[in-house]
């Protein structure tokens, strides 16, 4: 891990569209750590529409799409855009295709112990578990990295064979008990964790889901290299909404066979969510891009110049701490609004201070990286 002052790559400021969508999904990853998202369904507030709203920042709980199940996707592509950019400023400053391979390496094998060890942090003792986004990224990162400089078609065909290999894989496993492809707790994702003793069995989560959500980080990469290239930028847009497009189609179509499930991460979840990625990023280039539309990036894009330690700082109760600071105010001072004004207001604040906190690396030049 390495704290630099490096200035952002100048193919990073001109493609500001690419650190608003960065800078955004951060911003709603570290906002759970806030609780924030469960307020929004608090008892209080069942039937209202705000409750309504709130559902759609929690996980579905089987077979179904809302849009939190989209943030880990977000994720996972976002860096894929950020692969061709590193290399190529990377062979820039002269270092040969090896070195940026051991780093590479170097890098994967960081976020999976990264990964692992923020399961160790609760319970205290060394737990085996491998379903969170740093260490999925591990393996995605890596697949990508090791195609990045292949056609586009054989880049396109790879993230298909994975997601195709998934999809027969779940389908043919004969295991007694873990048969039923797409029935939580009965699949060969939690099989295959139960023979490391690392399975969920609350939620239902897999360590598989790395193999076939590479195709999001490999999408990631085959965008960056659009957005970077010299087509004009209609021609960039076209491509990543018709994109979008497909994958919504396929994804959506495949459902009533292949069921939409993003804990095991089924082909029609990945195509559905691939497609909701491009279109998010189709729009994102439209407004900042090509309309110039610039109010509010430079806001989200501050978190986003600091992925790894707001991620690793709020995880690992960075934001309980501050709000553990701030809640002494908020309740002596808000206490009469109410429990639930009051808790929302103080988790807002905590945002606010986690912000905070990214702009004050960022006023310093300080950018954490592995």
């Amino acid at each position: 891990m390495t704290v630099t002052n490096d200035q952002p790559s100048a193919l990073d400021n001109r493609l500001h569209s690419l650190d608003f969508f960065r800078g955004l999904t951060m911003f709603l990853l570290i906002a759970e750590f806030t609780t924030f998202f469960n307020q929004l369904t608090a008892p209080a507030l069942e039937g209202s529409l705000l409750y309504g709203l709130g559902t759609q920042f929690h996980h579905h709980p089987w077979n179904g799409l809302r849009f939190w199940d989209l943030i880990q996707p977000f994720f996972m592509f976002i860096v894929g855009v950020a692969i061709p950019l590193s290399v190529r400023n990377r062979r820039n400053r002269g270092q040969s295709n090896r070195e940026i391979r051991n780093h590479v390496l170097q890098r994967s094998f960081l976020l999976l112990l990264l990964g692992w060890g923020l399961y160790c942090i609760g319970p205290g003792h060394i737990v085996f578990r491998f379903q969170n986004v740093l260490a999925q990224l591990s393996v995605t990162y890596l697949l990508a990295y090791l195609i990045m400089d292949r056609p586009v078609v054989q880049q396109i065909s790879f993230s298909f064979l994975l997601i195709l290999l998934t999809e027969i894989i779940y389908r043919s496993f004969a295991v007694e008990g873990f048969d039923q492809a797409f029935t939580k707790l009965e699949n060969f994702g939690t099989w295959l964790d139960l023979q490391y003793g690392g399975a969920d069995t609350n939620g239902g989560w897999v360590s598989f889901n790395a193999i076939p959500t590479t195709a999001h980080t490999i999408w990631g990469v085959l965008a960056s290299q659009l957005l970077i290239s010299e087509r004009s930028q209609q021609q960039k847009l076209r491509v990543l909404v018709i994109a979008g497009i497909i994958g919504l189609v396929l994804g959506y179509a495949l459902n009533p066979i292949t069921p939409i499930i993003k804990r095991i991460c089924t082909s029609s979840f990945i195509l559905a969510s691939g497609g909701w990625t491009f279109l998010t990023l189709a729009l994102s280039f439209w407004l900042i891009d090509v309309k110039k539309w610039r109010k509010g990036v430079l806001f989200f894009a501050i978190v986003g110049m600091n992925p790894l330690f707001i991620y690793l700082f709020a995880h690992i109760g960075g934001a309980d701490l501050l709000r553990t600071v701030v809640t002494p105010f908020t309740t002596s001072l808000l206490g009469w609004m109410g429990d639930l004004p009051m808790e929302m207001i103080t988790s807002l604040i905590t945002l606010a201070l986690l912000w905070y906190l990214c702009y004050s690396l960022y006023q310093k030049r300080i950018f954490i990286r592995i």
